[in-house]
């Protein structure tokens, strides 16, 4: 095929830091807080107004708390696990990399005793009915990595006497969560809504707080971690007054993102912007049989890291994904380092529909030049 001549407007459609919002601007944030503290009225007023915009977007329930702590998600999960753990039997479920990593942290770094693994390979799911609703449970609820995602919440019991820590990071604006399954629940702005990195997003429902303010963990927390004042959950936190200090620059570009957000029609219209964009790479994937889904399974197929198998090499995989960036067609695109050898393309709400359009043209004309080679 001839090479392509129409390119997508924006070309960033890696995994996280995701694109930015349709007609983004630096020019477009109020920058009256930057030099100025965190704790002055100003500041302030815009870390409360960030954690307010959020609760009302999500739709989170009034008796769930709302925090921005350090360290981005990664952070955030680990405040709750190092901050909740220990008491009961720890059910950890893995599907891709980072859902490993808690794993690995848990036995290795909490040592915890008593944990059960729930593993699957990158593409499946592994076997959620085995989890027991008297244990705690970490788990993620899209795979990042695998483009793998929970169905949905139906597996864990409102009966539940242990707590649950959800990674959401890249499934949170994009899958619709329901908040009475979830006891703590984490993500970052770097993912649907296309903020920036380094501030994580910290949700806790009663159960957790009622299990912070009961349970005293019998390692040392570091200051980054502590979320009590004395015996009780520190309030403070939960209304603006963060940890450490926050990049004022990246709240205004948080609080960008959520007014546009808003602007496209709100919770509702961003997770039907990213099922849109996944059904282009559906129609894609049906027309050539050259490509093909790591998730063969559409019910538990992610619609935000779209994950990808080709029937190249790895090398020539690399020499396409390499042949699209010089291109400046898309950036950031190959597989995660430790999945399978494939494609990652981001199909958040920040993705243009016409733009993964344009992408599968060029996708085609790219696997041509290099399985020719």
């Amino acid at each position: 095929m001839e090479k392509p001549t129409q390119k997508p407007k924006n070309p960033c459609f890696g995994s996280g830091p995701c694109a930015k919002r349709p007609g983004y601007s630096l020019s477009s944030l109020d920058t009256s807080t930057l030099g100025r503290s965190h704790r002055s009225k100003l500041g302030l007023g815009k870390i409360q107004r960030a954690l307010e915009e959020t609760k009302k977007l999500l739709a989170i329930p009034k008796d769930y708390l709302v925090a921005i702590v350090p360290a981005s998600d990664t952070g955030a999960v680990e405040m709750a696990m190092w901050s909740l753990l220990g008491p009961r039997p720890v059910d950890v479920v893995s599907f891709e990399s980072f859902g490993k990593g808690w794993y690995v942290d848990i036995a290795n770094e909490l040592k915890l005793e008593n944990y059960h693994l729930s593993v699957s390979t990158y593409g499946e799911l592994p076997d959620l009915s085995k989890h027991n609703p008297k244990h705690d449970l970490v788990f993620t609820w899209n795979g990042t990595t695998s483009g793998v995602k929970v169905p949905n919440g139906d597996w864990i019991s409102d009966d539940r006497e242990g707590i649950n820590i959800c990674d959401a990071t890249s499934a949170i604006f994009a899958m619709p969560i329901p908040w009475s399954k979830i006891d703590v629940l984490t993500y970052s702005w770097q993912k649907v809504l296309g903020g920036e990195a380094a501030h994580g997003m910290l949700i806790f429902g009663p159960r957790a707080v009622q299990r912070l303010e009961s349970y005293k963990p019998k390692w040392p927390l570091p200051k980054l971690f502590r979320l009590k004042k004395g015996d009780k959950i520190n309030m403070e936190i939960f209304e603006g007054t963060v940890i450490n200090t926050v990049s004022m620059l990246c709240v205004e570009d948080y609080l960008d993102a959520l007014q546009w957000a808003n602007s496209v029609g709100g919770l509702e219209k961003l997770i039907e912007r990213s099922n849109e964009n996944l059904r282009v790479l559906e129609k894609f994937v049906a027309e050539n049989d050259w490509i093909d889904f790591l998730a063969k399974d559409p019910s538990i197929r992610s619609n935000t890291s779209v994950c990808l198998s080709l029937k190249l090499e790895a090398n020539k995989i690399k020499d396409l994904t390499q042949l699209l960036s010089e291109q400046k067609v898309a950036y950031d695109i190959g597989s995660y380092r430790d999945a399978p050898a494939g494609l990652r393309i981001w199909c958040g709400a920040t993705i243009e529909k016409e733009d993964l359009e344009v992408l599968t043209v060029w996708l085609k004309w790219a696997y041509e030049q290099v399985s020719n080679k």
